[in-house]
This record gives C-alpha cells, structure tokens and sequence, in this order.
C-alpha cells in the first residue's frame, strides 16, 4: 500500500504527545501515593481491646489494633491463659480529601481467642510492631480471674474492676444509686451514680424513676445512652454493668439528708419452658417480661459553712479565681464603656451572686450581663461566669473603679477565701460645643450651681377653697361590725388551712384517701383500650390499677409488693377470703392475657366489672 504524503511524521508526532501525557500521569501519581505514604507512617500506635475481669474457664478474645502496614508485628506468651486459636487478622483503610488536604487512615486487627485455666491476676507484657527498624509497643494488660459464676452477661468490654459505692450484691438483678462522697459542706457537690448490675440477659430499660432530690440542686451530667454492658467483679461474681445517669448534688441545708431509692422496670429475656433432653436449649422459646428493682437510700452527712460569712460573698463552694477587665481608659462624656468581670473555676458558679461595685455617682452603671461557659464534671461545675458592666460617665475628668472583693468557701482549706481585682482608672473627655444643661447627671454634679431665672417659683399667695370633711367612716357601729365579722372569717379560714396542712403532712394517709380516685381513672384509661379494642393494653392498665391501688390503699411500695403480703395486708383489714380469691383470679386472668392473648371482649368486660366492683367494696370495708 503506497503512503500518503506526511502520513509517517504525523503517526510520530501522535506517538510523542502520548508519552508525555503518560509522564504526566505518573508523575500525578506518584504525587499523591507519596503524601498518602508519608501520612500512613506518622502517629503509628497500637491499641488493645480486652475484658479486664473474666471467669475460671471462661473463653474470651483480646484484640489488637494497628494503624499502619507493613510491619512485623509479634505479641507475647499468653502466660497464665490457653491459647485456643489467632491471630485472625483482618485489614480496612479510608481516605477523605477535605480543602485539598488529603488523610489517609488504615487499620490493622489481630485476634487471639484464649481461655481462662485458674484464679489470679495476670499481667501481659506489651505486643511489639516494628517497621524500618522502629518498635512501637502497646499497654500491658492487667486481665483478673475469678471463681466461676452461673451466668456471665453478653457484650462485655474492657471497664475498670473497682466498685466503690456499690450498696446492693445480691441476686442476679440490682440497681446501685453510688455517691462519691458522704460528707460534704453546705453547697459543695456530690456526684451520684445510678448504674445497673445484672446476670441475665438484659433486653432494655423501660421506666426510671429517679429521686426527687429534696434539699438538693440538681444538674444533670451529659452521659451516653446505655447501648452495652461492661463486665464487672462485684464481690466476686461476674456483672454485666452500664451507667444509667449522673448528677451533680449540691446540698442547701445542714443534717442528715435521706436519698430516695431509685425505681427501674427492666425488661428481661426468660425462657418458657423446659429444655430438651437430647437437643439441650435449641428448641427453646424465650419471651420478655417485664421485672422492677429498685435500689437502697442512702444518707448524706451536710456539714454547715464555719464561722461568720463575710459581706461579700457569693455564695459558691468550691475553688476559685476572679480577673477584671476595662475595654478602654478614655471616653467622651455621655458615651458607655464595659468593664468586665470573671470568675472562673469549680463550684456551683450558676448560683454566682453579681460582684458589687462602688462607682462615685457622676458614673451611672446598669445591671450586668451575665454570660457562662459552664460544664458539669465529676469534680463539680467548671468553668467560667462572666458579669459585664456598662458605665457612661455624666461629667468629665478622671474616675476610678476601686478595687472589688469576691468572698468564697475553699472546700480544700475549711475557710472563707476572698478574691480582689485591681483598681482601674480612665478619663472621660468634654465633648466640643456640648451644653452644660443638656447634660443628665444620676447624682450630685461637681459644678457650680448656676442661676437659670426658671428654678424658683413664688408661693401662691390666694386662698383656697375649703370644704366640710364628711361622715368618718370608722366612727360608725357597722364598721365595727364588718370588722368583726372579716376578723372571724380570717380566723375560720387560718384553721381551715392548718387543717388543710395537717391532713396532707402524712403522705400515706393522703395516698390511702385518694387511692379510689387514682385506681378510677385508671380504669377509665382501661375502658378506654377496651372500646378500641387495644386488648393488651387493657389487661396492662388494669393490673396497673390493681397494684397501684393496693400498693395505695396498702402503704407499701409497689417494688415490695407480692400477693402474699398484699392478702395478708387485706385479711389483717378486715377483707373476706372470697374478695381477695376473686382479686387473685383477675390478676391471673390479666397475666395470662397479657402474654397468651386469646380472651375475648366479653371477657374483657368481665375482668372490668370485677377490678371495679373489688375496689367499690375495699373502699367501703377499708378507711
């Protein structure tokens, strides 16, 4: 085939065009793997992720975690623990480009299986990686060993083993209400602590009631949902735990101060049942029913603030530090300027009282403006409180704002500590052609008093026109009269209100009256899902009612309330056997129904009639 004309020299120029795009390509390359490189070997760490208390024969696993590759990475012997399997190793990376910075993070797992053989504690040494001849090593794992229990809790993590605080061990389910202190000054914190403690499987919390914290102010401290339990040694036994809430407690009053428990229902995952011979728990159902605990009270010693309080103190219990600021030392007359005070540190600072200044008074100053930035901790509330003044000096020539003292509690030392800033002076500068009378003065000026001709008016000097005073309205019989009477009718109702008091002072007495009304209104929420035909929710609110009423009418807390006690408590009341047989049908009626539903509505409206008409004839048998 015969060539065209320049055929051959475009082919060459096509040819070099594209090998210099290739070069250009690599070279983009190699700019962007190099950054990506260089990031992988910068902050190499290694983390671990291991439970820190385990049972006797207890298999578990220990994960390490590293942030770069191409390394060797070695761990130690295990001593003390049989190793069943690992490393199972596992590799994931991510890269983001934000604002043309490029991050680059990847993630090296090793897991070892290994099971616990006897009692102790053990100490791993740290696991080595090494890369270019650099070794980065990890913690030492301190892993404790305990007696074997019935039943470890699922979803354990690594969690300190110490228990401070805890006031309730026994069974598989509490609740513990800690504090970390208990005894403190009037005002200075106390953390408390609601965390749950449990052996069984744990399906979610469905109600909390928390103390009403009389006597306290109360702020509560930002805590993460409870999405997992960590494993515990609780006097020797194995728990899964998790923190519910906490807070922090600022006592107002001296003496013993009584907590209130704390009140949870928790659902809990039981088996129904009895396992198979041959095929063990395979073939079992398990359902979720519902379980209350409650925790113990608990007694706080207040110890009230020594000595004499001094004029200006705050108010706060605690540890703390004060600076002030002017924002300039020259202004004109009649314009503002902010002076601003700080105080920082721990303490219940939102209770802080404004610092007081003594200004002469050519200087008017207006109420601060409070900002915080606040956050609550372990150690009390931290942070920072800050009060601004605006001053507009009325007159010219130098001011000066003398120094301002701040009083506090020092909980570390036992004694009033007082806190003061420095003397500030600025200068406030005539206006030119500003009037003299145009100026508003908020106190005596220093001017000389000037003879306007308009600041003196004559007395008048006609006479005015006098009227006959009337009737005295107190020298009439009826005003004595109506007096009396509003006396009487202020004496009628004074006792009406002490009687008023008295009789709510008993809160079981008040429980016990109203506990006909309260059980009625639930009933009318149960009528209510039965005309809906919410058949669940029915049998619910009447058990509700049930136990709400007895727990009422009974002065017994609903956590301690059984159907032993509760016939015993009717029986003792005067109530016949055949009431309290018919209480224990609806109740069981209710509980079958409520996890075996298969009632009808003509049923239902039976197990009504029978909650209303046993709590008609309690209420007419028992006052």
């Amino acid at each position: 085939m015969k060539k065209q004309p320049g055929q051959g020299h475009g082919l060459l120029k096509t040819g070099k065009f594209g090998a210099l795009e290739m070069k250009r390509s690599l070279l983009n390359i190699i700019f962007l793997v190099l950054p990506l490189l260089a990031a992988a070997q910068e902050d190499i760490e290694v983390t671990t992720e291991y439970p820190s208390v385990v049972a006797n024969g207890q298999q578990f696993s220990i994960t390490y975690t590293v942030n770069a590759g191409g390394g060797e990475f070695s761990v130690p012997s295990f001593a003390g623990f049989y190793k069943i399997m690992g490393p199972q190793t596992s590799y994931s990376q991510s890269t983001q480009i934000i604002n043309g910075k490029i991050t680059r993070q990847v993630s090296y797992s090793y897991v070892y299986y290994l099971q616990a053989t006897k009692e102790g504690t053990f100490v791993i040494p740290p696991a080595i990686f090494e890369l270019k001849g650099k070794e980065y090593t990890s913690d030492s794992l301190s892993i404790e060993v305990v007696a074997n229990s019935s039943q470890v809790a699922a979803g354990s993590k690594n969690t300190d083993s110490g228990n401070a605080g805890v006031n309730s061990s026994s069974g598989d389910l509490f609740v513990n209400l800690g504090l970390n202190r208990r005894e403190v000054y009037v005002g200075e914190p106390v953390m408390a602590t609601v965390k749950i403690f449990t052996k069984v499987d744990l399906q979610g919390i469905n109600e909390i009631k928390y103390p009403s914290f009389n006597n306290f102010l109360r702020s509560d401290i930002e805590t993460p949902p409870l999405t997992s339990l960590q494993q515990e040694n609780v006097n020797g036994s194995i728990y899964g735990t998790g923190v519910i809430q906490q807070f922090l407690l600022y006592p107002q009053i001296p003496g013993e101060i009584t907590i209130d428990p704390v009140q949870l229902t928790v659902l809990v995952q039981q088996r129904t049942g009895t396992p198979d011979p041959y095929f063990g728990d395979f073939f079992s159902s398990y359902q979720t029913v519902p379980r209350e605990i409650a925790s113990k009270s608990l007694n706080l010693k207040v110890k009230p603030l020594p000595g004499v309080k001094p004029d200006d103190f705050s108010g706060i219990v605690g540890k703390l530090a004060m600076k002030a600021s002017l924002s300039q030392d020259s202004v004109s007359v009649n314009d503002a300027i902010s002076f601003k005070v700080t105080v920082s540190g721990t303490g219940n600072l939102r209770i802080a009282s404004n610092p007081e200044i003594k200004l002469p008074p050519d200087i008017e100053i207006y109420d601060p403006k409070v900002s915080e930035q606040l956050q609550n901790g372990s150690s009390g509330t931290i942070g920072s409180k800050t009060f601004e003044y605006l001053l507009i000096p009325r007159h010219h020539g130098e001011f000066k704002i003398p120094v301002i003292t701040y009083s506090y509690f020092n909980t570390s030392t036992g004694m009033y500590e007082t806190l003061s800033t420095d003397e500030f002076t600025f200068y406030a500068q005539r206006v030119d052609g500003q009037s003299d009378a145009a100026t508003v003065y908020s106190g005596v000026s220093k001017e000389d008093v000037q003879y306007l001709g308009k600041d003196i008016r004559f007395i008048k000097s006609e006479p005015g026109k006098l009227t006959k005073p009337g009737k005295i309205i107190s020298a009439s019989r009826s005003f004595y009269s109506i007096y009396g009477a509003a006396f009487a009718a202020f004496l009628l109702v004074l006792f009406l209100r002490r009687e008023h008091v008295r009789r709510n002072s008993d809160l079981s007495l008040v429980r016990n009256r109203k506990a006909g009304k309260v059980a009625v209104k639930r009933l009318h929420a149960a009528s209510v899902c039965l005309k809906n035909k919410q058949t669940d929710r029915f049998y619910e609110e009447i058990l509700k009612a049930l136990w709400g009423y007895l727990s009422d009418k009974l002065n017994m807390p609903v956590a301690e309330l059984t159907r032993n006690n509760a016939s015993d408590s009717l029986r003792i009341k005067g109530v016949d056997d055949e009431k309290i047989s018919n209480l224990n049908n609806i109740l069981d009626t209710c509980e079958f129904a409520r996890f075996a539903p298969s009632a009808s509505n003509a049923e239902a409206e039976k197990v009504y009639d029978g909650a209303s008409q046993f709590i008609k004839s309690v209420e007419n048998s028992i006052r």
